[in-house]
């Protein structure tokens, strides 16, 4: 099976035309300088020593808003990895921009130098949170934009932040529901930190903002990707990437980050769905012993952090033993055996049917 490696270019508020209340590119990227396409090449260069033969590899720009930059800097950046695709030593490009920054101009070039995947920070499609939030555009651009992107053929992706100020469950799942409309390729999902040097660390000093907690963060993104997980799109990272200055204590002053935060989410939907699974059907568990079948790639998620699932449900519903087995079976799906009893479950059924019950979907 073919590795999919990105090699990252930072490009830290290069362009950007606004300072958001939560942004401060030079902390989160861990540069201070320009990017150059000198760099570019360097940095592709020693990425591709590092690679296995036959990977899938991608050059993606991110931090700042890519195509707010000046034109002539666009092409000058886009011209190398466009160089490395045209060789055949890398397979895609990709980059992150604002919603307002997206014109026919700009797709124009963009398609010229083989760009394949737009991603825009959207952030949230509630009017009142885009404007605490200081974004400078409304969802409007988020609409027109994404349209445009569409239309020009490239593959869309969408970003989308929860615990901004006014934000709330609420208005993140409305947020979550109008991505689903616009069909996007990819999605990313990042709970808000306060990072220092930046507007919201001085609100957060003031006892204007109050960050979620990390379990506040784990419920609501754990809603937001069943949804998009019942919708078929896919959600390619949940938390913000873990850096040698990310970190609590270091350039996070507060907010809900932990360096495996996905899979803290990921086994907090297993021990929702086990939890609803187990509440409908009526099947004795006192003392007896229940046996998890799943893909190796979910076990520890299925077993929690530190076992915390297992500890949970041996305490909830009085199994005497718990044991999870890797089995080759379909990613979407588990086994359950207790004593005489077996249930193979479609997890994404058992997804929608938690949502309709709650009233979420």
């Amino acid at each position: 099976m073919s590795r999919h490696y990105i090699i990252p270019i930072f490009v830290p508020h290069y362009g950007c035309p606004h300072d958001c209340v939560f942004c401060n590119q030079k902390k989160i990227t861990g540069l201070s300088t320009d990017t150059t396409p000198e760099e570019v090449e360097k940095i592709i260069e020693d990425h591709l020593m590092t690679f296995k033969p036959d990977s899938t590899i991608e050059v993606a720009f991110y931090g700042g808003s890519f195509t707010a930059i000046d034109i002539e800097i666009q092409k000058k950046l886009l011209s190398i990895p466009y160089r490395y695709k045209k060789e055949g030593r890398i397979n895609g490009i990709r980059l992150s921009t604002r919603p307002d920054s997206i014109d026919e101009v700009i797709l124009t070039n963009l398609r010229n130098y083989s760009v394949d995947t737009i991603e825009l920070g959207v952030q949230s499609l509630d009017e009142c949170v885009l404007y605490e939030s200081g974004r400078g555009h409304d969802s409007n651009d988020v609409y027109r934009a994404s349209k445009l992107i569409k239309d020009f053929g490239f593959n869309l992706g969408l970003q989308m932040m929860i615990g901004l100020p006014s934000d709330t469950i609420e208005k993140s799942i409305n947020t979550c529901k109008e991505f689903i409309k616009l069909n996007p390729y990819c999605v990313r999902i990042y709970p808000t930190l306060i990072i220092k040097e930046t507007y919201l660390e001085e609100l957060f000093l003031d006892k204007r903002y109050k960050p979620l907690s990390i379990e506040e963060a784990i419920d609501i993104s754990s809603v937001l990707l069943m949804i998009f997980q019942i919708n078929n799109i896919d959600v390619i990272r949940i938390g913000l990437q873990p850096t040698e200055n990310i970190q609590l204590g270091k350039d996070v002053v507060a907010g809900p980050f932990h360096p495996a935060f996905r899979q803290l989410v990921e086994s907090n939907i297993f021990r929702l769905l086990l939890g609803y699974y187990f509440k409908t059907k009526k099947i004795d568990k006192d003392n007896k012993t229940l046996v998890i079948e799943s893909n190796n790639k979910k076990i520890s998620s299925i077993a929690g952090q530190q076992s915390t699932n297992i500890k949970y449900l041996k305490h909830k519903y009085k199994f005497n033993k718990i044991k999870i087995y890797g089995k080759d079976l379909d990613i979407d799906y588990i086994g359950i055996t207790i004593n005489e009893f077996y249930d193979k479950i479609n997890m994404k059924s058992l997804m929608e049917s938690y949502l309709k019950e709650n009233s979420i979907i």
